[in-house]
């Protein structure tokens, strides 16, 4: 499968990547301190975006620690990875890069900073990076202390392609008080704005004057501003939870109000062609994509919905992000293309490659002939390659996961289970490879709690099964992606009826003969770590080890954490107020625990802090119960680093040999 001239060395592009580890012959009987670095390493690949002319394709890899590596490769030459740049910051990461043209690459860098030394802030800049030698330009403003969110916004890219203007994007900027006052622009407004910036000269022209209120806009694929949404916030400068959408008419610059009788619709994406917004609406309590007519007439068609689970996401492609489809969750991935072309294309693929794995249309050329495609599945970690449409010709790029890329791995079976009131549970079930008989298993509840688990690939439910035990991921009630109704009241204000599913989880295992009772464990992240933790305060005998990495721990402490936010009312309204508070925080219940705790968080968390962990150390020790925490010194919710993670890997599978070994 070559691209005529185009073929890229699979060799040569992995060994850019400077943590490639050759997979040997025993692979499959390698230690656990071996498989905890190979599961923990960070992917080969972080982002890959392909030129306008589909001649160049960049990505971004990693040292497997804190330093990013920006490669460029040229399809019509040598093929060979030339470093662009690199970010080699702790606490930033350079997370996207996309193509302004075929020379001037506009990437993102994500980190975290701290107000007067103190309250820690997410932050993220722009810059352009050029292929031809040019300096890198700083397309945002220095960034200022002053947080306007929980994120403060160094901008975002709204169009790579704004007709009639060369080597010029869109990007938002946050203009503030004290720049707003010196700008050239003779206002002194604060607030969410729009720039058109030359990322070859780094000069800009404002063309959407800033609004305090404004959190987002949306524009349409000639560059132009379509659509502008506001969060509300009272007189204390928090946010209410109110939202508002408006939108412009073809060639006006009038704002106008969806209208109540749009009430509810997100809009994401326009499509000037067809005087078009795509965005989502609940219909009969799932979430649907709709088609609105940026006309006046209210007018909603209703383009992708289900009866069962909610319509997710919308395909979009190209330099345009053309809305091509829409996607959602059943028992896997599906899509479905509003373009029969793409529609048939993607089901060859599918058909065509081992495995028959999800195939996703990443990135595409200016003109869609070439694509860039990452097909994956829940036994293969991801493959991207490169598809030329004209002629059909596939060509393999880079494995995502070079470290794993060879291991053979447990499937991920759809499964469902009874619940105590008879409700069946949607979950994901992966047993080890040539299991008999009763063994070791996990129950491990995903995080959110407003999110669910999907069928594919996932390097710690790998790394279990690896290990020899049976995994079982629930999703619970209080998942989101099953419609209204079953997300309820969120899984905090509703904790009995979650943990009470996922404790029916573990009971379900042992019922079936897959799980030894005595060898039964539960492990989970941020929320998932929080389940884990509540679970032995419904029932301290069912689950043997309990291992819960950066948890939610006291519910009221989740509201003061987010006091120096503007989204303090947000995260109040959502845990809400009453018993189930102190009842739902298990550092209120240590004395009930049974079942030894191992705990991990990062000091730079900003998800669910650090001091959560500490406070259910305490509780637990003072409580005269078994508990080991891991605190890592200046990493943050994900603890995205290789060491980080294979060393946390290898203490799991320490402390689960231990309570949960034969």
């Amino acid at each position: 499968m070559n691209l005529f001239g185009k073929a890229i060395s699979a060799a040569a592009l992995v060994a850019s990547s400077v943590f490639v580890v050759s997979v040997p012959a025993n692979a499959q009987q390698e230690s656990a301190e071996e498989l905890a670095a190979r599961f923990g390493a960070r992917p080969n690949v972080l982002d890959i975006s392909i030129s306008p002319s589909g001649d160049k394709v960049a990505y971004i890899t990693s040292d497997n620690a804190t330093t990013e590596l920006l490669y460029v490769v040229d399809l019509t030459g040598d093929a060979e990875p030339l470093l662009l740049t690199s970010a080699n910051e702790a606490n930033a990461e350079l997370s996207s890069c996309n193509w302004a043209n075929d020379v001037w690459l506009v990437c993102n860098i994500v980190g975290i900073t701290r107000v007067d030394g103190q309250i820690p802030i997410y932050v993220n800049r722009l810059v352009s990076v050029a292929t031809d030698g040019s300096e890198p330009n700083l397309l945002t403003s220095r960034t200022s202390t002053r947080a306007s969110g929980v994120q403060q916004d160094g901008g975002s890219v709204l169009s790579l392609d704004v007709q009639g203007e060369k080597n010029r994007i869109l990007v938002t900027r946050q203009f503030l008080e004290e720049t707003a006052t010196n700008s050239r622009l003779g206002n002194a407004d604060s607030g969410l704005g729009v720039e058109m910036i030359d990322v070859t000269r780094n000069r800009r022209k404002t063309v959407e004057k800033p609004d305090e209120a404004a959190s987002r806009y949306v524009a349409d694929e000639n560059g132009v501003i379509r659509v502008k949404v506001r969060r509300l916030s009272n007189g204390a400068g928090r946010l209410t939870g109110e939202t508002r959408y408006s939108y412009r008419q073809p060639g006006s610059r009038e704002w106008q109000p969806f209208g109540d009788a749009l009430k509810g619709f997100v809009p994401v994406a326009v499509d000037a062609g067809d005087n078009v917004a795509y965005g989502y609406k609940s219909k009969d309590g799932f979430d649907a994509v709709y088609r609105v007519p940026l006309d006046g007439s209210g007018a909603a068609e209703v383009v992708a919905s289900r009866s069962d689970v909610d319509v997710d996401g919308l395909i979009r492609i190209g330099r345009k992000q053309r809305v091509v489809g829409a996607t959602f969750a059943t028992e896997k991935r599906q899509v479905e293309y509003f373009d029969p072309e793409l529609a048939k294309l993607a089901r060859g693929l599918q058909n065509a490659l081992p495995g028959k794995p999800l195939i996703d249309i990443i990135d595409a050329s200016a003109d869609e002939n070439t694509l860039l495609i990452v097909a994956s599945s829940d036994v293969d970690p991801g493959m991207t390659y490169l598809l030329e449409r004209d002629t059909r010709a596939l060509s393999p790029l880079l494995p995502l996961r070079d470290p794993l890329a060879e291991r053979a791995m447990a499937p991920m079976k759809p499964v469902t289970f009874p619940a105590q009131d008879g409700t069946e549970i949607p979950g994901y079930l992966t047993l080890p490879l040539n299991a008999e008989g009763p063994v070791a298993a996990i129950v491990l509840p995903h995080g959110g709690p407003g999110a669910r688990d999907y069928w594919g690939f996932d390097w710690m439910v790998q790394f279990f099964a690896a290990r020899g035990y049976a995994v079982l991921q629930p999703n619970f009630r209080g998942s989101t992606g099953y419609g209204d109704a079953w997300f309820g009241r969120n899984g905090f204000k509703a904790w009995e009826t979650a943990i009470g599913d996922v404790n029916d989880a573990g009971r379900w295992l042992v019922s079936e003969g897959i799980a030894d009772p005595d060898r039964l464990g539960i492990a989970g992240w941020s929320y998932g770590g929080y389940a884990a933790l509540q679970s032995q305060v419904l029932d301290a005998d069912l689950y043997k080890a309990v291992v819960a990495i950066a948890p939610v721990t006291d519910l009221q402490l989740t509201i003061e954490e987010a006091r120096d936010y503007t989204n303090f009312n947000v995260v109040r309204r959502f845990i809400g107020d009453g018993p189930h508070v102190k009842a739902g925080s298990p550092a209120n219940f240590a004395a009930q625990f049974k079942a030894p705790v191992l705990m991990f968080h990062g000091t730079e968390d900003m998800n669910v802090g650090h001091l959560q962990s500490r406070r259910m150390e305490d509780r637990l020790k003072d409580a005269g119960r078994s508990v080991r925490y891991v605190e890592y010194e200046g990493f943050d919710h994900y603890l995205d680093h290789g060491q980080v993670r294979g060393n946390m890997l290898k203490a799991i599978d320490e402390f689960l040999a231990e309570n949960l070994g034969e």
